[in-house]
């Protein structure tokens, strides 16, 4: 496993998160208002997302489970090996969702649930991180 990738990648995914952290206004209206914003954020989010799937991707490269068909199953089998918590795969597996709605244009983009994670849920991409670095420290 080439821990040097995932610490890499790991990296830009605390970047990302703090990028969004840093531009999330202080409310859903300005965000909802202000199209650089939207831009700045959607996109980072969509980086955290898939940097948080390639992180998982490495992981199984070491291991004998077969390889998940979607992105969301990546989250599924980490939480299998017991890197991370249901909730946080299930908040993951939710979080590709919007990637996929967000990268694809399935729909109009609703910017109050985007703040909404913005507040309440980037602590999940540290806790990801987390979790991985703590699973690879582990005998």
């Amino acid at each position: 496993m080439d821990w040097d990738l995932i610490a890499a990648k790991l990296e830009s995914l605390r970047r990302s998160a703090e990028r969004i952290a840093g531009k999330t206004p202080p409310s859903s209206q300005e965000l909802a208002q202000n199209a650089d914003l939207q831009d700045i954020i959607a996109l980072n989010l969509q980086r955290a997302v898939q940097l948080s799937v390639d992180v998982a991707s490495h992981l199984f490269a070491d291991t004998d489970i077969a390889p998940p068909s979607t992105m969301a199953e990546h989250f599924d089998a980490l939480n299998r090996l017991q890197v991370i918590s249901p909730a946080l795969a299930d908040w993951l597996k939710k979080a590709v969702g919007f990637r996929n709605l967000a990268v694809h244009s399935y729909q109009a983009t609703d910017w109050n649930i985007v703040y909404q994670v913005c507040i309440c849920h980037l602590g999940d991409f540290r806790q990801f991180a987390k979790a991985v670095t703590t699973w690879r420290a582990a005998p």
